[in-house]
């Protein structure tokens, strides 16, 4: 695998280094410098701003921690000014409150972790440019369409905004994946629940199903005693199970299962193995892959390429079948139509044995009985964040109403949390819903 540097036209593309320390800097020099890239360096964000002003960047590598103005204010400017510069950030690990600053406020392509693997942060580089060069390549191309098809102005004003639209989703969707796979060495399961989030921001229709499937694979593992293990696994399979589906065109997508026709159907029933795929060079993911690959196979085993059937099929794959399809009937992403609970149960309930594994339907049967699967049973209290106090315990995430995460569940609150929290509130607008264990 080439590790040249990567430009159109053979002209190497020119890297930014931004450290306040000297070693870091000549460490990155000796490191890019023989691949053929042009290479600028900055001891601080002001003097990486001014260069920045002076000469045409294609990527820059920031430190977190510079006196004066810290990296992730540094690249919240450059995002301002220089949005078509990739950026990326160097961080140690006790800096996540800052990371997450410079990832929601910087837009950086992705985080690598001090100290860096030689090949690893070459390979982010060259992927990094390749991509920024192939968009900008695709950008061209679109441009040059639309002046060829003048005469159909209001066509056209439609088809621009909808080629800009899906170039954004995929820009979000590969910033997404990018910074998933680093951020899991250290933030594993809340880079899981941001990724979710963000995947199903392409469609409004499926905001919040994947927590509420994962929650709903949660309860019935747990009620059929599957170890803590398999449980954590299922639950990373259900955030992450629709994560084939970015590949989809918008008119899989826009039409509920029944209304696909066989082509269509079978186009779209190949987004789990699309999704293991993507998955399985992940090692902390795989046993997650594995389960997201089979859950859509039939119980029975009609209609399984894999030619498994039964137990055969990984029970958390079919536990995830089961919870997933109860919650897109209540959603109308299958028959169209919106069915209550009770007529979602009834669907499942009528396949039990040929779709769904009787066992696992059973149980969702039984949780259903006992006023819904998702019934809170800890006591927690609704506060503003005035109210906040420092050691409350967090009962659900905190999500903003466009579905960025900024709190996970469970997180023990600190002066720089409520800090935080009303620093967003007063920026954007928005109260925000907070659920603690106490008042």
């Amino acid at each position: 695998m080439s590790q040249e540097a990567a430009s159109p036209a053979s002209n190497p593309a020119t890297l930014l280094f931004v450290d306040d320390e000297a070693n870091t800097l000549s460490a990155l020099k000796r490191l890019f410098r023989p691949l053929g890239y042009n290479i600028l360096t900055a001891e601080s964000g002001a003097e990486a701003l001014a260069l920045l002003e002076k000469e045409a960047v294609d990527l820059m590598i920031c430190d977190m921690r510079m006196p004066a103005m810290n990296g992730a204010e540094m690249l919240e400017q450059a995002r301002a000014k220089w949005p078509d510069v990739v950026r990326i950030l160097l961080t140690g690990y006790s800096d996540l409150g800052s990371t997450i600053a410079a990832i929601n406020r910087g837009e950086i392509y992705r985080y690598i972790a001090k100290p860096w693997d030689d090949n690893d942060i070459v390979l982010t580089v060259r992927d990094a440019l390749e991509r920024k060069y192939l968009l900008a390549e695709k950008q061209r191309l679109e441009a040059l369409i639309l002046r060829q098809n003048e005469e159909l102005k209001a066509l056209n004003a439609s088809l621009e905004d909808k080629v800009r639209q899906r170039t954004e989703e995929l820009h979000a969707a590969l910033e997404s994946v990018a910074h998933a796979h680093e951020q899991l060495k250290k933030d594993y399961f809340a880079t899981i629940q941001v990724f979710a989030n963000l995947m199903e921001l392409r469609k409004g229709a499926m905001a919040g199903h994947s927590r509420r499937v994962a929650q709903l694979c949660c309860d019935i593992a747990h009620n059929m005693r599957l170890p803590e293990t398999e449980v954590g696994n299922l639950e990373v399979a259900a955030l992450l199970h629709n994560i084939g589906k970015i590949g989809l065109p918008d008119r899989l997508l826009d039409k509920p299962f029944a209304e696909l026709s066989h082509e269509e159907r079978t186009q779209f029933d190949k987004h789990p193995l699309h999704a293991a795929a993507i998955l399985m060079a992940l090692a902390p993911l795989a046993d997650a892959a594995q389960l997201i690959h089979h859950h859509r196979e039939h119980y029975d085993g009609n209609g399984n390429s894999s030619g498994l059937r039964a137990s055969a099929i990984p029970l958390g794959a079919r536990i995830l079948l089961v919870a997933s399809d109860y919650e897109s009937l209540q959603e109308g992403l299958i028959e169209g139509d919106k069915l209550a609970p009770v007529q979602a149960l009834n669907m499942i309930t009528n396949s039990r044995g040929t779709r769904y594994d009787p066992a696992v339907v059973d149980v969702l049967s039984e949780l259903s009985a006992h006023d819904g699967p998702h019934t809170h049973v800890e006591t927690e209290f609704q506060l503003s964040s005035d109210q906040l106090r420092e050691g409350m315990l967090l009962t659900r995430d905190i999500v903003t109403s466009n579905g960025m995460l900024l709190l996970l569940k469970g997180s023990t609150l600190n002066a720089e949390h409520i800090r935080e929290i009303h620093e967003f509130e007063h920026t954007a607008g928005e109260q925000i819903a907070i659920y603690t264990h106490s008042i």
